[in-house]
């Protein structure tokens, strides 16, 4: 199955996460209920702050969360950067993954990556590439 995202909330997600570099950026790209393609990107704090690990911050999940209950809207999508590696999801990225249903966006600043943004499922430890479709 592919990522439908539209192009500026792709764009955002980038200019994020250049914007954080050196550290690790993330956050989610929501939609509505009913609809398969992301839309409205939502920063979220990497309570890691790192260079090499995210973290959401559970609080602030957990408010994200109830506002896209109140809005109709679904987590699609999970991203974060990786400023130093190939966007490919790392160890920990595979073992903490819990959202099997979310496509998980990964983005590399890293100067030397050969793709800016590629997209995968993560099922109990198994890692799925998706194609990204870009929508206008």
């Amino acid at each position: 199955m592919a990522l439908l995202i539209k192009r500026q909330a792709l764009g955002q997600v980038l200019a994020q996460a250049r914007r954080d570099h050196p550290l690790e950026t993330c956050g989610i790209v929501a939609s509505s209920l009913e609809a398969q393609l992301a839309t409205r990107v939502i920063p979220m704090r990497n309570q890691a702050a790192s260079q090499t690990f995210f973290r959401l911050d559970s609080q602030e999940q957990f408010q994200v969360f109830r506002s896209l209950d109140d809005r109709n809207e679904f987590q699609r999508v999970i991203y974060h950067s990786h400023t130093a590696s190939e966007a490919y999801p790392s160890r920990e990225d595979i073992e903490y993954a819990g959202y099997p249903e979310a496509h998980h966006l990964i983005v590399s600043t890293w100067e030397n990556a050969r793709e800016p943004a590629r997209c995968f499922r993560i099922l109990r430890g198994k890692v799925i590439e998706e194609s990204i479709s870009i929508v206008e």
